[in-house]
Formats: C-alpha cells, structure tokens, sequence
C-alpha cells in the first residue's frame, strides 16, 4: 500500500496546522485515498519522522514525501533527505521516496492572479 506524507516547513504560530490539515483533508477527498498524513519539518511535534511511523501504522509499505516548498533550497536539498536516509535505516522494507518541491509551477500563477483579481 501507498502513503503520502504531505510536509511543510512549520511555523509556531498555530494556525498553520489548521491550513495543513485543511489541505490534507482536500488531498485525501480528491484522491480517494486514505494512507495520507501531514508533518512538519521543524517547529512541531508532527515532525518527518512522526509523519512516517504514522503511515507505516497504517500500512504503507511505499511512502511519498510531498515537499511543500517554493524553492530548492537547503530544507529540500539536504535538510529532508538527510533526514529521510536516517529514517529509512529504521524501516529498512519500506520505500521512501521524496517527490519534486512545488517549484516554479504554472497552477502557482493561476491562484496568484486569482487572489490578485479578488481584491
């Protein structure tokens, strides 16, 4: 079975684990699927490693990792597969995989020049 994590960087303010699970929520209503959880790479309990033992309860044997950044910078780069090379050691028969980050994506101008027109 397949899971996906969904991850994004983290924040101490409180509101964004409201918008996470919000998106989530939308993941799992637009696919269907069930094995979809959220985590956070720093600032939160609900960090990488939760987010994977999470799935893995549930019975992923392949797990995606949604990176929710903008930019390939340093957390994309090495911070999270670092972080995913250590964790995988803990689940030698589980494939982790990283997906590309959200990048320079068309559907991005889309909803910029939809909250622009809504002002």
């Amino acid at each position: 079975m397949e899971g996906i994590l969904i991850l994004a960087h983290g924040s101490k303010k409180v509101e964004t684990e409201r918008i996470l699970d919000s998106l989530t929520n939308k993941v799992i209503e637009k696919t269907g699927r069930r094995l979809i959880a959220s985590a956070y790479l720093q600032f939160s309990e609900q960090n990488l490693e939760v987010g994977i033992n999470k799935l893995v309860e549930m019975g992923a044997i392949i797990i995606k990792v949604m990176p929710m950044f903008l930019f390939d910078g340093v957390h994309v780069t090495e911070d999270i597969p670092n972080e995913l090379e250590a964790i995988k050691k803990k689940y030698p028969n589980i494939e982790i995989l990283m997906a590309k980050h959200i990048g320079d994506d068309s559907r991005i101008a889309d909803i910029i020049i939809d909250r622009v027109n809504a002002i």
